[in-house]
């Protein structure tokens, strides 16, 4: 006789460790099937986002910015620093440090809040009368039934055609994240989140990058304007960005990786890197979870098929995150998680997808929410901008970093937010005003007229704001 649960989740990753503890807040009896293992062989639970993407690269973001700073920053200060090296396996030891406080987080959050924890891969079984049945593949074997199903296996990096990951020279963002020195040339394909900010990690550290991209916009999902500044960042700090790219053989050696390309002048070019990160996007991570025993539905992509509720074809199943359509974010999938175990509960949870923020958290950083400039104009919205500079914040001035601006758009007639575009110092924290703001339908005028702390960053939102209607303060 198997055990018997109310819930089951499959995947402790964001949704999935999110999800279980909504569940069990709610009074359900929940458990939670999580693979992942540090290097002792223990349970990892926190997915890709804590194991090998969000955390430790925000980990090596900062040790790099430390080392960049005091290698170019410091003496406007009055700082001297001579002789600044940069200990590579101290780095990643810290980073692997802060991923093992993570792990240990979620065990005891799941601990704290009562669910039972399955350290192995899961995978459907049969369907019965009493529920879903699961088998847990880890030290031992066993098989648990669930009366709801909640998948959240997450999501894969997606491997170039004819080219595999070998986690030496070619890698994923996993292999990204364990070079064990720097490499004197890394070439990277995509320029993307993960592209950005990894070539921004080892640009710093003092790597010779170069960034290949297809397509001919750089960050065509991001404004335009905000892009065109943040571009043009990255341009003078040395990250070389190639667009309208053509990539052609990939030949991946003992001494390195060459990479064959088409420039978007159709100049046919050779680049010889010591190392080479693919980032050309993710893929829905169903391996090995059997879904054709209960007959789940798959896309063409692989993904899980859901409704607007996360419901998937089968009664009692549910599926959030990055193994679903809709943005591959962390706190896209912890919503989706929250909601689908209210939704259990008969509550009426809710996911907003027009107020999902994102983020790229390179220097500068970069935040958006709502909608781009373009994207208005192709659905013939008429709409007010307004824009602020950092480099008219006093904040920024004292930070020593005046990169970037924010731009607010609105509509013409009602003044309601309808998107908010940033680009420069911690507009990562910045953003969470406009995302608060669109929630609640306000204006343009309504953060105008809200007092803003001074001096503070948070100024810039609010002039921004004051741009819409032309009436700035300070610039």
């Amino acid at each position: 006789m198997s055990k018997q649960f109310d819930v089951v989740v499959i995947g402790g990753g964001p949704g999935g460790y999110i999800a279980a503890i909504r569940a069990a807040q709610l009074g359900f009896q929940v458990a939670c099937i999580d693979e992942w293992k540090n290097a002792a062989g223990g349970p990892a639970p926190g997915g890709t986002c804590t194991n090998v993407g969000c955390i430790p690269s925000k980990a090596l973001l900062q040790s790099s910015e430390h080392f960049d700073h005091a290698n170019h920053h410091f003496a406007e200060h009055g700082i001297s620093a001579k002789d600044v090296k940069m200990d590579v396996a101290k780095m990643l030891a810290r980073k692997d440090t802060v991923v093992k406080q993570n792990n240990d987080g979620i065990l005891y959050l799941l601990k704290k809040n009562k669910v039972t924890f399955f350290h192995g891969r899961g995978s459907f079984v049969k369907t019965t009368e009493a529920g879903h049945e699961v088998n847990v593949a880890g030290k031992a074997e066993e098989v648990i039934t669930g009366k709801h199903i909640i998948i959240a296996t997450g999501s894969n990096a997606r491997a170039l055609p004819g080219t595999p990951f070998d986690e030496v020279n070619v890698l994923s963002n996993d292999g990204a994240l364990r070079l064990g020195a720097v490499p004197k040339k890394l070439a990277l394909i995509g320029s993307g989140v993960i592209g950005l900010e990894m070539g921004s990690v080892w640009r710093r550290l003092g790597a010779d990058v170069t960034i290949l991209e297809g397509l001919p916009t750089f960050l065509g999902a991001v404004d335009e304007q905000i892009a065109k500044e943040a571009k043009k960042a990255f341009d003078k700090q040395g990250l070389k960005i190639e667009l309208g790219v053509k990539v052609g053989e990939i030949v991946n050696g003992k001494k390195g990786v060459t990479v064959n390309y088409t420039n978007a002048k159709g100049e046919a070019i050779v680049l010889d890197a010591d190392k080479l990160i693919i980032s050309i996007g993710r893929v829905a991570n169903t391996i090995g979870l059997n879904p054709e025993a209960i007959g789940l539905q798959i896309d063409e992509r692989g993904a899980i098929v859901v409704d607007g509720d996360c419901k998937t074809n089968v009664p009692g199943v549910w599926a959030v995150g990055d193994v679903v359509r809709g943005p591959m974010l962390a706190h896209k999938a912890e919503e989706e998680g929250v909601a689908v175990a209210e939704r259990i509960a008969g509550q009426h949870g809710h996911v907003n997808f027009n107020t999902i923020p994102w983020v790229i958290y390179t220097s500068p950083e970069i935040a958006w929410v709502g909608r781009t400039e373009q994207q208005l104009k192709a659905d013939g919205v008429a709409y007010k901008a307004g824009t602020f500079p950092f480099l008219a914040n006093g904040r920024a001035r004292a930070l020593g970093d005046t990169t970037g601006m924010v731009k607010f758009l609105a509509d013409a007639t009602t003044d309601e937010i309808l998107g908010v575009h940033m680009v420069g110092p911690q507009v990562s924290e910045l953003i969470a005003e406009a995302v608060v703001a669109m929630e609640f339908k306000a204006s343009a005028e309504d953060i105008a007229r809200i007092c803003h702390a001074h001096p503070s960053l948070s100024e810039a939102t609010k002039e921004a704001a004051l741009a819409v209607d032309k009436r700035t303060l300070n610039f």
